[in-house]
């Protein structure tokens, strides 16, 4: 269910990294190669990006698949950035607050996106959900699983986390309180790309043109794509990489503590 896509690096055009690969994000809408769960993500896209010396993105959301929006077809043309993150949906309950619960979902300078689901949703989550505050649940963009995920990740951000640190808490967290559940979850600010994989498939690409690709799968054939192994946190600016194993709640005892979602030191691809 979903596909998503970050970028950070020198600016391009919407389109050069969305829609002109031959796999790219647009055709992965209706012909994904790399899909563990559903098959086509026709219930929703989003795309954020950065216009130069705006810290905070601006969003183009839409309820329906992105083949059949002309607007966003001229935008993909002609703006440009030097970061970004888009994704296409399959909806894991249809018609719940459409548009509003495609990713990617924002606050101030960050943008989110998660691709997979919590099982057991909404009951499992619901001793996690009532470690937020009132207000934090109140202002959920979307009553879906996505949208309570970004809610847990925020509050760590708030409390000072790095965005490493909340994304690895955040899935082992909620890994714990639902068993079973695809945390596939990514994160940029503009300047970095953050993610982590956790039941679903996630590429990265360092061009050769400058810059740096977070995917859910390749968007063509360059053999310089690597996959990311399941259970891994990705850290990633425009000129590097860094890997880091992430533990599992289920081979940990009594569960995970504030440090406990890194087994590892970090592994640098560049």
């Amino acid at each position: 269910m979903c596909r998503h896509l970050a970028y950070v690096g020198p600016p391009q055009t919407l389109g050069r990294l969305l829609v002109t690969p031959p796999h790219g994000l647009y055709r992965q809408s209706w012909a994904p190669r790399h899909q563990r769960y559903g098959t086509v993500n026709a219930d929703g896209f989003g795309v954020g990006w950065y216009a130069e010396g705006d810290p905070v993105p601006a969003r183009y959301r839409r309820a329906g698949p992105i083949w059949a929006d002309q607007s966003f077809a001229d935008l993909a043309r002609v703006v440009r950035t030097g970061a970004l993150l888009a994704a296409v949906r399959d909806a894991t309950l249809s018609g719940a607050d459409a548009e509003a619960a495609a990713a990617p979902f924002a606050t101030g300078a960050w943008l989110f996106s998660h691709n997979g689901a919590v099982a057991g949703w909404p009951g499992s989550l619901a001793s996690v959900a009532a470690t937020l505050p009132p207000e934090d649940l109140l202002s959920l963009e979307a009553r879906n699983d996505s949208a309570l995920v970004w809610a847990l990740v925020l509050a760590r951000l708030r409390a000072g986390d790095d965005a490493g640190r909340a994304l690895a808490e955040t899935a082992v967290e909620v890994a714990a309180a639902a068993p079973a559940s695809r945390l596939n979850l990514l994160l940029t600010s503009g300047a970095t790309i953050t993610a982590t994989t956790w039941g679903d498939t996630l590429w990265y690409l360092s061009r050769p043109d400058g810059g740096t690709v977070v995917a859910s799968e390749p968007y063509d054939d360059d053999p310089r794509w690597q996959e990311v192994p399941d259970r891994t946190l990705l850290a990633a600016s425009g000129t590097d990489v860094q890997l880091t194993p992430l533990k599992d709640p289920g081979t940990t005892a009594p569960g995970p503590g504030p440090t406990d979602a890194f087994v590892s030191p970090k592994e640098t691809r560049t």
